[in-house]
């Protein structure tokens, strides 16, 4: 199965966010893609969270979640996208992941849990958490997704959950902020996830300046197989099921676990 990776240097124009997107997304498709994953707050994006993301946010089914929905089925490729979802809440906005089927169907959502609130940001003034932190998978050609949002990568329970849940790959979307070994950080961390679960992790990342790009793709086996620089560009990546079965035959780590609650 082929994977399209989609890096943006999204700002705070929504339609020229959409059209980048369009871009990328049809050129996805062109080289044989069944889907393309783009980072974090693909439609909308500034250094840091404020007021303005509650302003611009907008319901799932809305002009945004529409005009994905739409290229999705346009070109007959899935798409994952970073959106900021209305949350009911004055003044909060959900950050919000929406997947978007081959025929432009909504089949998956997922409200960002762990919120950035380090390194001087404070993501969650306005932006809400997801009220029941419940990991969200969804299939497709017979293989089955979990996602990340940024932050998220952090935290393993999250990613432990999504594999427990039936995940094979791990699509985390992410605008990274850029700081003292940040990108060792990202390659790092997204290294540990693969390994640890005997998953793929799909790290689709902002471009500078506000984000360090260097989207990438780790295997099961915990080898970088795509990584991209700091710019918007794409790669296409295969995605290989028999080894993820090898990683996970090989350390059979899931079933040896020991410590309460884990058996």
């Amino acid at each position: 199965m082929r994977i399209a990776l989609g890096q943006l240097r999204s700002g705070t124009d929504v339609a020229a966010n959409l059209a980048a997107i369009a871009g990328l997304v049809e050129e996805a498709a062109g080289r044989g893609a069944r889907m393309v994953v783009l980072p974090e707050y693909a439609t909308y994006l500034k250094k840091a969270v404020d007021e303005t993301f509650p302003q611009v946010a907008e319901p799932l089914d809305g002009p945004v979640g529409t005009e994905l929905g739409r290229l999705a089925a346009l070109h007959g490729v899935a798409v994952v996208a970073g959106t900021v979802e209305a949350s009911g809440t004055p003044g909060r906005a959900h950050n919000t992941l929406v997947v978007h089927d081959a025929d432009g169907r909504p089949v998956a959502s997922y409200r960002k849990i762990h919120l950035f609130d380090a390194q001087g940001y404070a993501e969650s003034r306005f932006i809400q958490a997801a009220a029941e932190p419940t990991p969200v998978v969804f299939d497709l050609d017979g293989m089955r997704f979990g996602l990340l949002t940024c932050y998220d990568l952090r935290f393993p329970e999250l990613a432990r959950s999504l594999v427990g849940a039936g995940a094979q790959v791990l699509l985390s979307c992410a605008a990274w902020v850029p700081g003292e070994h940040k990108l060792r950080q990202w390659q790092a961390l997204s290294t540990a996830r693969a390994i640890e679960n005997g998953t793929y992790v799909v790290g689709s990342c902002q471009a500078e300046p506000i984000s360090i790009g260097h989207s990438l793709v780790v295997d099961p086996l915990g080898a970088t197989v795509a990584e991209l620089g700091t710019g918007p560009s794409l790669a296409v990546v295969e995605i290989h099921p028999e080894l993820i079965a090898t990683a996970r035959q090989r350390f059979p780590t899931a079933a040896q676990r020991r410590l309460p609650g884990q058996e």
